[in-house]
């Protein structure tokens, strides 16, 4: 069995299907491992998350901003905003079913075998492998439990910025879901910062990709990450950054993750958003 990770949807199916078409995909074969962020600002989100959902146990898909966004959105219409483009999945017949399958997606994917290690934005550079994990079932038993509309209620915000094992409630809760699904720069003691969304510098001091953070807990992992399109694909020894910008006019890539390399496909797609930041290889 062959597994691909891909980058960011975004609501973009016919990059997917073209994709799929390049890769030789065979549903009987192989497995596809999605990095989040199937829904919202493409054209298609109702179809995209009707053909993941519909892959079943063929596709591993991690929740992204982006699907929690639409998550809150059918509990707190007002979250809604005018560039969201996901009215039609809360409107769809079938709605009830695809946000029940959704609820129940991880915050993060660990294969012991093939030894990579899935999620959506990041880890938090405090955790390690153990800590992660109990991090992303922690947060995963509250939106499968009968009182998830609670946590909507509290899910946005950018605090606490750290990680300390006596964060309670919903600091504990919001911290586990920026850390999984929205960070990108921490300070040098590995401090969120979410107000900076760009391209890292090389200038800069005082913030640094989590990644790059001194004495990163989980730098022996392979982690397998999208969210970053500014970033774009980064191919280094334990870190594969993939989302490559579909929606903004860049490729949509596929990983093909073997035991010792990687390999990488990609599509160009249509510019959906604007501006053009990505220049597709």
């Amino acid at each position: 069995m062959a597994v691909y990770a891909i980058g960011d949807l975004q609501g973009c199916l016919d990059p997917l299907l073209r994709l799929l078409d390049k890769i030789d995909y065979d549903p009987n074969r192989d497995q596809l491992w999605f990095t989040g962020d199937l829904v919202n600002r493409g054209p298609d989100s109702l179809e995209s998350l009707r053909f993941v959902k519909n892959l079943g146990g063929g596709a591993v898909t991690v929740l992204g901003n982006h699907d929690l966004h639409l998550l809150a959105a059918a509990e707190r219409p007002d979250k809604l905003r005018s560039k969201d483009t996901l009215h039609e999945i809360l409107k769809a017949p079938d709605a009830h079913e695809l946000l029940h399958w959704l609820r129940r997606r991880p915050l993060m994917h660990h294969d012991t075998a093939r030894k990579y290690t899935l999620v959506h934005a990041g880890m938090s550079p405090q955790w390690n492998l153990k800590t992660a994990t109990a991090a992303a079932r922690e947060l995963e038993a509250v939106l499968a439990g009968k009182d998830y509309p609670d946590f909507f209620k509290h899910m946005y915000g950018n605090k606490p910025v750290r990680w300390s094992k006596y964060l309670e409630g919903w600091d504990r809760l919001r911290y586990i879901t920026n850390v999984f699904t929205r960070m990108r720069f921490c300070d040098l003691n590995g401090n969120m910062d979410l107000s900076r969304k760009g391209r890292p510098s090389p200038r800069a001091r005082k913030y640094v990709p989590w990644f790059e953070v001194p004495g990163r807990k989980n730098a022996k992992l392979r982690i397998v990450f999208g969210h970053w399109s500014t970033l774009g694909e980064m191919i280094r020894p334990n870190l594969y950054s993939i989302d490559t910008g579909c929606v903004w006019g860049g490729c949509l890539t596929a990983l093909q993750l073997k035991p010792s390399k990687v390999r990488v496909k990609r599509v160009k797609c249509r510019q959906v958003m604007k501006p053009t930041l990505f220049q597709p290889k």
